[in-house]
């Protein structure tokens, strides 16, 4: 995949960024842990793309398990490590809502729209999603976007859906195609 400064990369962050814990969700700086070769493939992404932002589902917050700000404190947290190794992030959007339906929650587009009135120069044609559900691939597909499937759990053992344009083991595998 060729990509420029003019392209922006949205990425996912539970199963992407971050360890997913299993029926559970990150509440704490403590229970986060970069999924491996995060960091370092973050760097590398910041030198190609010329927006990178975080769009994530978190249903813990309107459940009522964590609160918003224990999640900007983590989101904090996580963005400091980040940013020491040379990686970027712009921007987190996050949906905090219970109801799955919710129109801020991916796959609804909300979050992209968000971006994209934040970020003026965002073109869904020159951006790719990152994610590792199918909840991902279709809000980058609502968008017009490439999008690139994390199959860190091997659920699908490196065949594409529809959905999918790409699919790679991880982050890490993601950021080595694009610098070649």
């Amino acid at each position: 995949m060729i990509v420029d400064k003019s392209w922006t990369l949205f990425l996912d962050r539970d199963g992407v960024i971050n360890k997913e814990l299993r029926n559970d969700y990150v509440k704490t700086w403590d229970e986060f842990q970069f999924e491996e070769g995060t960091i370092a493939a973050l760097a590398i992404l910041n030198s190609l793309f010329g927006n990178i932002v975080i769009v994530t589902n978190q249903r813990g917050v309107g459940a009522g398990i964590m609160t918003e700000e224990s999640l900007h404190e983590l989101h904090q947290q996580m963005l400091d490590v980040i940013h020491e190794n040379k990686g970027r992030i712009d921007k987190i959007y996050f949906a905090p809502e219970e109801d799955r339906l919710h129109l801020h929650r991916k796959p609804n587009p909300t979050m992209g729209h968000h971006a994209k009135y934040d970020y003026p120069e965002i073109d869904f044609n020159k951006s790719v999603m990152v994610g590792n559900s199918i909840s991902d691939m279709q809000f980058g597909r609502a968008l017009g976007m490439v999008t690139v499937y994390i199959d860190e759990k091997e659920k699908y053992n490196g065949t594409k859906t529809v959905e999918m344009d790409y699919i790679f083991a991880s982050l890490a595998e993601f950021a080595s195609k694009c610098k070649n």
